[in-house]
């Protein structure tokens, strides 16, 4: 069983006040694809290198199918390991590479010489195995770390951030070669990386932390649709969501989300929401997808219940998407176009509106989501 159970798992290195990794509770089904996605020195690789073995654990559990593997030393945890870095022989072929560990563990050379060659089947990489690492390109020598991980045909596969080092082409296509691995495969994959886009497209699940901490854990549709707070909202999706401050007024003619310049009309079944939480006159967060504003004159234009005008001060084009920088000095905002449809200019004043079935109402004291 390649399942893994995290169970309030804490690390605390010996210079440092705060916890690395804070509680961190979490089941991993066997065959499943979890991402650990976060910025920078928000505990994810040290997670992985606990469960590795690599980093002693400072409180909690960890175990690996039906054993706790706290004291378990790294080679004996039936796992495989794919760095950032290849970690590959450099005097060694690519056959050699994939069959080192194998060698270490003396298996017969017929077993050996079939798990390479079936590993290397997989991976696209038959016409390699002769070739030494330097006369490789990056995605050619991680295809041959994976193949070193493949081999030992461990329960888990753990891999920290291993598409860093590529260029954006071979990470895109990387991307799709672990993606098919792991269906081929069907065995537990543990992927870190702090690119938002690489965990949106690769997992079964999201695990987004902050801080040592699980922010939120759910299925990439989940996590972008129905973020728990202002910092999974803001950190997954591209562009981030919309941030925009204001205050709720409830009035004879509705409930409306109220700026200094406009009012937006909140639909009923939100207002109530928020009515009795009572937010009345207090102030709140509206978090909206630049693909939920809608510019006048565009083919969504009827989603809009309430409008208000902004400047364009940038125009960033995407090729199938163009992305209107708007500010109205009070707060800036991105809105999705489609660039074959409207035409605007630095400097433009444009009439936007809300699918405000679709905004999300935010604390901002905890920065917890509302409705």
């Amino acid at each position: 069983m390649g399942s893994v159970s995290f169970q309030h798992v804490k690390k605390q290195y010996a210079t440092e006040r705060r916890y690395s990794v804070d509680d961190f509770h979490l089941q991993v089904e066997d065959g499943e694809f979890l991402v650990l996605v976060g910025p920078s020195g928000c505990g994810k690789s040290t997670l992985l290198r606990m469960l590795a073995g690599l980093e002693e654990i400072s409180e909690g559990e960890i175990y690996i199918g039906d054993r706790m593997v706290n004291y378990v030393s790294s080679k004996d945890r039936n796992i495989a390991m794919v760095f950032q870095n290849y970690a590959l022989y450099p005097h060694m072929s690519v056959f050699e590479n994939i069959a080192f560990g194998l060698r270490l563990r003396k298996l017969p050379k017929h077993e050996l010489q079939e798990r390479v060659t079936r590993a290397a089947k997989v991976l696209e990489i038959e016409a390699l195995l002769d070739k030494l690492p330097k006369h490789m390109s990056g995605g050619q020598r991680q295809r041959v770390a994976l193949g070193r991980a493949i081999v030992r045909e461990p329960e888990v596969f753990l891999m920290d951030e291993p598409l860093s080092n590529l260029d954006a082409k071979l990470r895109v296509q990387m991307r799709e070669e672990i993606t098919k691995l792991h269906r081929k495969l069907k065995t537990t994959m543990i992927y870190v990386t702090h690119d938002q886009i690489e965990a949106m497209t690769m997992g079964t699940r999201i695990v987004v932390m902050r801080s040592g901490v699980i922010q939120q854990v759910g299925t990439p549709k989940e996590i972008y649709q129905s973020p728990k707070n202002m910092f999974v909202a803001g950190f997954i999706g591209t562009p981030p969501m919309n941030f925009i401050h204001g205050t709720i007024q409830h009035t004879s003619e509705g409930v409306f989300f109220d700026t200094r310049r406009y009012r937006l009309l909140i639909p009923a079944a939100k207002a109530k929401t928020l009515i009795d939480q009572r937010y009345h006159d207090k102030r709140i967060i509206l978090g909206v997808r630049a693909e939920k504003v809608a510019c006048k004159d565009s083919a969504d234009w009827h989603l809009s219940q309430s409008q208000f005008d902004s400047t364009v001060d940038m125009l960033e084009f995407m090729g199938s998407d163009t992305y209107l920088h708007l500010n109205n000095t009070d707060h800036s905002l991105i809105v999705r176009v489609d660039p074959l449809r409207l035409g605007f200019q630095e400097g433009d004043t444009v009439t936007v509106g809300f699918d405000m079935n679709s905004v999300h109402f935010f604390d901002p004291g905890t920065e917890e989501l509302l409705c």
